[in-house]
């Protein structure tokens, strides 16, 4: 289970990589990842991936300096203590409830 404070220590330590995706969905929906970065710690984490590859990942809840509602998706490398932006997007209405709980479908 990764914990939130996994994730804002590797962020206060500079050990985060950001892929190709985080990158572009950041850029497409205007964020700025000092803010992404900053939101994390005063978000939760609402979802865990265990399973994931090649690192476990965690769906984390925060807002931004806007009170905009992010979802980020974290994966974390627990030999040294790094994190993984994966992707990061404002969660649609649609999908979610408050952005914590998934609608059925």
């Amino acid at each position: 289970m990764i914990e939130i404070a996994s994730i804002v220590e590797s962020i206060e330590a500079n050990r985060v990589m950001i892929t190709d995706h985080a990158d572009e969905e950041a850029y497409n929906a205007s964020l700025s990842f000092n803010d992404i970065l900053r939101s994390i710690s005063a978000g939760e984490v609402i979802e865990q991936y265990p399973e994931d590859k090649p690192y476990p990942s965690c769906l984390i809840l925060s807002r931004n300096v806007k009170a905009e509602l992010l979802h980020t998706v974290w994966a974390y490398n627990s030999e040294n203590q790094s994190s993984v932006l994966v992707t990061v997007y404002r969660p649609d209405p649609k999908q979610w409830i408050d952005g914590r709980i998934r609608r059925s479908q």
